[in-house]
């Protein structure tokens, strides 16, 4: 029985969305974050590291969401649905199930974590550690996530999904550019028009109906 632990608001809804789309029977055991943003320690009675979302097949324990998916998709996805055979297009699969973590996650933990740091030093310096986190916001963060999302935007111009027909890249995409959807907003039509075209799918649809977090949103 595979079995996903699934934290609320973290990169699990990606492996939610992807047992949906192959249909598979599974259970869910949900986990909330702590006052920290962190996840609870019982996370690490089933993994070490304690991290969101680990799944578990059958007593075989894994985590990483783009290892999950890549588990999934050899296991599960016999036909390739999810994982073009074309060549160009498995080029572009391997590239965006890469980039995702590698490129642009990295930038968005990044100005998340130093938007915490004024909460978390003492009142008398706050307004300095706020000029400093503002400054290495505003001098490394922000321009390099400015080119980020202009590739995105031509890319998502040229491109119906990221690697030929929709596929576990595409459901790997999402959480970083649904986590800067308030940045997006208004702006960037190619990107707004891409998540609009993957959300309609009637497997997100049901991975959304079954966490309580995303049925809100």
């Amino acid at each position: 029985m595979l079995t996903l632990h699934h934290l609320e608001q973290s990169r699990s809804f990606r492996i939610l969305w992807a047992l949906e789309e192959l249909g598979l029977d599974y259970q869910i055991e949900f986990y909330r974050r702590q006052p920290d943003y962190t996840g609870p320690d019982s996370l690490k009675a089933i993994h070490p590291l304690g991290k969101a979302p680990i799944l578990t097949d059958d007593g075989h324990v894994l985590a990483e969401s783009g290892a999950i998916l890549e588990y999934l998709q050899s296991q599960y996805d016999q036909e390739s649905h999810f994982k073009p055979t074309d060549p160009a297009a498995l080029r572009d699969y391997i590239y965006w199930m890469h980039y995702a973590e590698g490129s642009l996650m990295p930038l968005l933990v990044f100005q998340l974590v130093i938007s915490k740091v004024g909460e978390r030093v003492p009142f008398l310096i706050r307004p300095l550690a706020n000029k400093i986190t503002d400054g290495i916001r505003a001098g490394f963060v922000q321009p390099r996530l400015k080119d980020h999302i202009a590739f995105l935007e031509q890319y998502l111009g040229q491109h119906e999904y990221v690697a030929g027909q929709f596929s576990f890249a595409d459901i790997q995409m999402s959480f970083p550019l649904e986590a800067m959807a308030t940045r997006l907003q208004g702006h960037y039509p190619n990107i707004q028009k891409y998540l609009a075209r993957i959300h309609v799918r009637p497997a997100y649809q049901q991975a959304k109906a079954r966490d309580p977090e995303q049925a809100q949103v």
